[in-house]
């Protein structure tokens, strides 16, 4: 049973448990703390288990929490490194309490940890920043926390010389590109994290974590079978440890498995162990969320008096609903479910709700731009290589000239050794060749980079573009949609409270063309984000869009050979971007009565070929008035490292041949 999940509610379960790396054996990691602070062992050693108690008990008693941070503030007042710590671990103790004490809190860890040059405070120092990141994350949006991410968490952890750390950081950025439907770089990352923790330490909680983030991003692109393995190895790991804390976030997981793959008794199984554990760690939050995992299965289960119930529990305890975007998300079901039911007038009342919480959100809201700050992040990189061909560019060029220097001192001390002079001076003349080699090839890898550059710039533009017709597409179909269709069921729910007006000629003319509008309006938002592609592929959608064109007066003819089903998303998505730009080109420009589009494909190659009997027009006009249009054909055949050729004249039609590559570099 194929269905989509409803995606809201995963960035907690992991932004929960993500600054809580503890082994999974706590009993005995709890004891070994314990044993230490009833050691004779120095007060700093003492400190350290202190405020990995801190740590450890901020879930599950904030009391204990908080006396073992005063316990290590006391034992370590007299080390400076220990006073820096002690600001990160009371944002520790506020972490889920107060986002504003804890917030400030890690900001003095910060500066405070800056101070030390060394291995321990830098990874400190990167766990400070990540956090800080996620308590800004509600005001200032994803793109923060993974610039964060991306400038701060990682490169300290790298200095710190901790794969491990760098591999968690790793499944925290999939975790966000998850968030925002990314899920291809999701699983890019997430996998990168698997492949350094199965080296370094395959049996952690920070494997675990991995493995969980694996499960969700799959189930959330609804592919269950390649998240089944992912949810074994969780499983396995877990296993010798019944006690962890940990089995919660694995149940909430295997209850999104059974979701996605259709197995519904076992879902409610899964999730009702999870919600019974939530409840005994005092998970509030995550016990929410199984609640509402629950809602889900009994309205595919279609036990709509049973979901419903359970929604109108998670709005009257107020723990889900703190959330703006979570709270308009179970309004939205609460007017869904309710529809189900018939019930109109409650429907109304909770779509009413979910339009006023909708409107208070920034309509501006905050898309991810992942594709510009990696490139920002590469591009520091590529700054330090330039950095070093010019240090080595320049000590190549002092080589010379101190080989000048000691060919003319030699020469006047030593005119007898004529022939050691000579030796001297070939040897001066090979090292210029060779500077003159190396500022070469510096060029040519300057320019490399350069154009690698330009090849980013034209993806974030794209990857841009496409964002915006998807947002307003969204909008379209959320907003006024959601408008159109509150204002149906007010209809519909007066209609049924009088019925003599159902035969109002009036009457129905008027809902005829409220259903209309709704129509046009789904027609529109279709347009800009083509369904067509994304369900049934690159050939049958060329298909669609050509008939969607084709009227009186006008004929096209739509072709394709050997299209591969295989070809990644983005790179049909950028095809069919190309072929709609040269349709509507020639619609608009040549009065043409008749088209040809011709689309094959050849191993990784694809050929367009496309022809009009229009009117023709001089190609060098193109160079004195460029569009916007041919702007963003070319710099799609650029990204897909294509080439393009045009060919027409007046009165003689216009053909177009390009050449795309399937196989791009998505760094």
């Amino acid at each position: 049973m194929k269905h989509l999940l409803l995606f809201i509610f995963v960035w907690y379960p992991l932004h929960l448990f993500a600054q809580q790396q503890i082994p999974l054996d706590e009993n005995r990691y709890v004891d070994s703390l314990n044993h230490v602070l009833l050691s004779k062992k120095a007060d700093s050693s003492k400190a350290d288990a202190s405020f990995l108690l801190t740590d450890y008990w901020k879930f599950k008693d904030t009391t204990k929490s908080g006396n073992y941070l005063a316990i290590g503030k006391k034992l370590g007042e007299k080390y400076s490194y220990y006073r820096a710590l002690s600001y990160f671990y009371e944002g520790q103790y506020y972490y889920i309490r107060n986002r504003k004490k804890a917030s400030a809190a890690f900001k003095k860890a910060i500066e405070a940890l800056g101070r030390f040059k060394d291995s321990k405070s830098y990874q400190k120092l990167s766990a400070a920043w990540f956090n800080y990141g996620l308590m800004n994350k509600d005001k200032e949006g994803y793109d923060f926390v993974t610039k964060i991410i991306l400038e701060k968490a990682i490169p300290y952890a790298e200095k710190a010389r901790s794969p491990i750390t760098v591999a968690h950081y790793y499944t925290q950025l999939s975790t966000i590109l998850m968030n925002n439907s990314r899920f291809d770089k999701a699983i890019d990352y997430n996998q990168k994290a698997i492949d350094i923790l199965e080296k370094a330490d395959p049996k952690s909680s920070t494997m675990l974590f991995a493995y969980l983030s694996g499960v969700s991003i799959y189930c959330y692109k609804n592919e269950p079978e390649k998240a089944w393995p992912l949810l074994r190895q969780a499983k396995n790991i877990l296993q010798p440890f019944p006690g962890s804390l940990n089995n919660t976030l694995y149940y909430y997981n295997e209850t999104l498995y059974y979701i996605t793959s259709g197995a519904l008794t076992k879902a409610i199984v899964s999730a009702e162990k999870g919600a019974l554990l939530a409840r005994k760690y005092h998970q509030q939050q995550l016990h929410q969320q199984f609640l509402f995992r629950q809602n889900e299965i009994y309205r595919q289960q279609k036990k709509y008096n049973k979901a419903r119930q359970l929604l109108l529990q998670i709005v009257s305890e107020k723990t889900l609903t703190k959330d703006i975007n979570d709270k308009a998300a179970i309004y939205g079901e609460l007017a869904k479910t309710s529809e189900k039911l018939k019930d109109y007038k409650d429907a109304y009342q909770w779509l009413s709700r979910y339009r006023m919480v909708s409107d208070s959100i920034n309509n501006s809201q905050t898309k991810l731009k992942i594709s510009e700050l990696e490139t920002k992040f590469r591009t520091v990189k590529n700054d330090q290589k330039i950095t070093a061909l010019q240090a080595e560019n320049r000590q190549a060029a002092l080589n010379a000239e101190n080989n000048r220097l000691n060919s003319w001192f030699l020469g006047l001390g030593c005119i007898f050794l004529l022939a050691i002079i000579g030796f001297i001076f070939l040897n001066a003349r090979s090292n210029r060749k060779l500077a003159r080699q190396r500022e070469i090839n510096y060029h040519h890898q300057l320019s490399e980079m350069e154009q690698k550059q330009q090849l980013k710039i034209a993806k974030a533009m794209l990857d841009g573009e496409e964002l915006e017709r998807e947002r307003v597409a969204r909008d379209l179909h959320d907003g006024l949609g959601g408008m159109l269709a509150g204002v149906k069921i007010n209809l519909s729910g007066w209609a049924n409270a009088h019925p003599d007006i159902l035969e109002d000629r009036d009457f129905k003319r008027t809902v005829d063309q409220l259903d209309a509008s709704v129509t046009e309006l789904r027609r529109i938002a279709r347009n800009m984000v083509p369904d067509t592609l994304l369900k049934f592929g690159l050939e049958t959608a060329l298909k669609d869009l050509c008939e969607f064109y084709m009227r009186e007066g006008l004929q096209i003819s739509c072709e394709s050979f050997n299209i591969q089903k295989n070809i990644p998303l983005n790179v049909q998505l950028n095809i069919y971007r190309i072929i709609q730009e040269l349709i509507s080109n020639s619609i608009r420009h040549s009065q043409a009565e008749n088209i040809l589009m011709q689309c094959s494909q050849n191993e990784d190659i694809i050929f367009i070929t496309f022809e009009d009997d229009g009117r023709g027009f001089d190609p060098e006009l193109l160079s004195e008035n460029k569009g916007m249009g041919i702007n963003n054909l070319k710099n799609r055949i650029a990204y897909l490292q294509g080439q393009f050729e045009l060919l027409s004249a007046p009165g003689e039609g216009t053909t177009v041949n390009i050449e795309l590559n399937t196989i791009t570099t998505d760094e």
